[in-house]
């Protein structure tokens, strides 16, 4: 169920999120941490299913509300996106920053990493400065043990002044006392009390002229010296949510705006710029958190992180580093191309047995042809291709994508292509997304969120595409089976499909760098961002985890948006195949039409025409084809792939025609699903038609150049 304005419950207004309350006396409940930290594994541990999702409004960031009951209360927990710092950059840190400094929660549960613990220490130290009512949840325990560390959680809470308790999130009876401890926060208005960070002497000095204005000006509505603090150190983003608390902008109070100037000029009498506060500030509190992780970490082993270490210098080496991702990527591919087939044949079985079926029902209903044509053998056929052909991969796909995200090789992907990235003016996070694109480029467009800078991310929506998604792969596989791979044994088949399969990938990579180059030296001009990349450590993938974020919001939520868009292509498909104009079917006046260009490119009107008809879904491409080649009224299946081959060759296939397909498929307009994503994410009209033209321009260029190669040299 979405969040809406309209819900019941408790509005709080300030953040635009409307928390779903049962009573009015429900508390509302933060859970903050670090990405890859285990915090929605403890939020689903504490809620079960008891939970829904939405997007912050006017983000596209998705939150997670559950209910938790205690001792008969209801508590809603609010699963607040993952962010290093409360001094946000990228819409999730701005997020989470808003929702615990105006979101006004009753408590807030930051979830720690045990095994690395005094960099998680950094957020709590800042979050402590906003709010008392604060518990720290020291998660992963078990994996902090395995690697011989011990954390004191009782002088830990000294420390901290807050109540700090170890939990293994997977194991649900750890929470027992996570849950006595928020009951405690929550009904004992005095029950902690956090250290305060200080900061060098001219800060202090600064906070002490500002304070007692701002207290005077917000009557407690939030931590005056926190805002004090904030007001020193000033942003644009935190200024208009500022003002957007309060109704006004507080630094133009005449009072407050006299202490800000007599603040700053001890600053700067002190050789402490405003420019410089942030980096003090960012600085002292790592300093602390050295300091308070010094005091409460045994490390019983000094090489406690040897094994990690060990994997780092083999996954990220220079010299190892490349080859050992081309060979993951061939295996992935290898993988994905094998165990698809049999379920795949299976689907389309099944799927078609009920086509069938509904015919028979049609006719027994005594319905007119043209209405079961278009219906059945138009967009049921059609929605049917796309679930046999999308489903199975992408099946395979995600969860292998996901488990290299959960064991912790994904961010060393990231890592390894940052450099490249750096070197076209872009962020290495768009390695993130471009994997993310091989299983659905619409998925990658969504990715893209998590890069801070808008030019970047907008330059990573425009080349995501240039990275086949899993609907291209079967017109590449079906291809290079054909003419490059030829009649050897299957598992030397396979293994040179997948081979050649991926140097069509890493070909799509290199444009990808190429094209994001030339974007950022051009049209989106502009000195790339710095960003903060953790390499958390290797751990065991939780495999039903794994599952369940892959089927259900990776693979059924890309599916879901294909099917949307491909039973009425299947509808327009049919008709343009049985409207007949002076004999001939509209569908060949199309392809008659787009003959002499598609010549020109190496291909031929009826191979373009099943492109361009292939918008909605690109899986659809071959069977339109071959509907077109056989004169036929609608979608057909091909029995095997040397008899599809004998059709095409007599059709005029040759090597050339065969490599600009391949180059053609890798190289052209994205999907109709992914092209509304684009829309969606960017809200630009100029965004979305260069992700149209670029690949496809780029596509028609590669294209004539290899046909002209091949005209000459052979």
């Amino acid at each position: 169920m979405g969040l809406t304005h309209s819900s019941t419950g408790k509005e709080i207004s300030d953040i635009g999120l409307t928390v779903k309350k049962q009573s009015p006396q429900d508390m509302c409940i933060a859970i903050a941490g670090n990405p890859n930290v285990g915090k929605s594994t403890v939020f689903n541990a504490l809620t079960g299913m008891n939970q829904h999702t939405g997007n912050w409004p006017g983000k596209t960031v998705t939150n997670a509300q559950g209910y938790l009951l205690i001792d008969g209360e209801t508590y809603v927990l609010v699963d607040i996106p993952g962010t290093y710092s409360l001094l946000a950059h990228s819409p999730e840190e701005e997020v989470a920053r808003n929702f615990i400094c105006f979101g006004e929660p009753d408590a807030v549960i930051l979830v720690c990493d045990a095994t690395c613990l005094e960099r998680n220490l950094n957020l709590v130290l800042q979050t402590i400065e906003i709010t008392s009512k604060v518990i720290v949840c020291v998660n992963l325990m078990d994996e902090a043990a395995k690697k011989h560390i011990k954390i004191n959680c009782k002088k830990l809470s000294s420390e901290l002044g807050v109540p700090v308790v170890p939990t293994v999130a997977r194991k649900k009876k750890s929470l027992e006392a996570l849950k006595k401890t928020i009951a405690y926060v929550t009904h004992n208005e005095n029950g902690t009390k956090p250290v305060q960070t200080k900061y060098c002497p001219e800060i202090e000095k600064a906070i002490e002229i500002l304070q007692p204005c701002v207290e005077k000006k917000t009557s407690g509505r939030i931590n005056s010296r926190w805002l004090s603090l904030r007001l020193l150190d000033f942003d644009e983003s935190m200024r208009d949510e500022i003002v957007s608390f309060f109704g006004e902008d507080i630094s133009q109070d005449e009072e407050i705006k006299q202490a800000m100037e007599k603040a700053l000029s001890l600053l700067s009498d002190g050789g402490k710029d405003k420019d410089d506060l942030c980096g003090l500030i960012i600085s002292t509190l790592v300093g602390e958190s050295a300091k308070i992780a010094q005091k409460s970490v045994i490390y019983e082993k000094k090489d406690y992180d040897k094994t990690d270490r060990k994997l780092d210098r083999l996954f990220t080496g220079r010299l190892s580093a490349y080859p050992i991702m081309f060979l993951l990527l061939l295996f992935i591919f290898w993988l994905t191309i094998n165990g698809a087939n049999y379920p795949s044949s299976l689907l389309s079985e099944f799927l078609f047995y009920i086509q069938d079926k509904l015919l028979l029902l049609f006719d027994y209903l005594n319905a007119p042809k043209w209405l079961s044509g278009a219906l059945i053998l138009g967009a049921y056929r059609m929605l049917a291709w796309v679930v046999s052909v999308m489903l199975p991969p992408m099946a395979i796909f995600f969860p292998l994508f996901t488990l290299l995200e959960d064991s912790g090789y994904l961010p060393r992907v990231a890592y390894n292509l940052d450099k490249p990235f750096k070197k076209c003016k872009t962020c290495g996070k768009q390695a993130l997304t471009m994997c993310m694109g091989f299983g659905c480029n619409a998925a990658g467009v969504v990715g893209c969120r998590i890069i801070d800078s808008k030019r970047e991310r907008i330059i990573a929506m425009i080349t995501n595409s240039f990275v086949p998604c899993n609907g291209r792969f079967p017109i590449l596989i079906a291809v290079i089976g054909m003419f490059f791979v030829g009649s050897s044994a299957k598992i030397f088949s396979s293994i040179s499909a997948a081979f050649i399969l991926t140097l069509l990938i890493i070909s799509g990579i290199l444009l990808t760098f190429l094209i994001s180059r030339i974007l950022s030296s051009t049209v989106f001009a502009g000195v790339p961002s710095s960003f903060t990349l953790e390499l958390p450590p290797y751990r065991r993938p939780q495999i039903g985890k794994v599952l369940v974020r892959s089927i259900f919001d990776r693979t059924l939520f890309v599916l879901g948006r294909a099917a949307a868009v491909s039973a009425p292509a299947g509808v327009i498909i049919w008709i343009l195949a049985n409207t007949e104009v002076n004999d001939v079917t509209l569908l060949s006046h199309f392809s008659g039409f787009l003959d002499p260009f598609a010549k020109i490119m190496g291909l031929d009107g009826i191979i373009l025409m099943a492109f361009i008809l292939g918008f909605p879904a690109s899986e659809t491409v071959i069977p339109i084809m071959l509907m077109a080649y056989m004169s036929q009224g609608m979608l057909i299946e091909y029995e095997s792939l040397a008899e599809l081959k004998n059709m095409l060759v007599s059709n005029g296939w040759t090597i050339s025609t065969a490599l600009c397909t391949m180059i053609f498929t890798m190289f052209h307009w994205p999907c109709s699903t992914t092209v509304l994503t684009i829309k969606k994410e960017s809200k630009s009209f100029l965004v979305t038609a260069l992700s149209v033209l670029i690949p496809t321009v780029t596509g028609i260029v590669l294209c004539i150049a290899v046909n002209a190669a091949f005209r000459i040299f052979l």
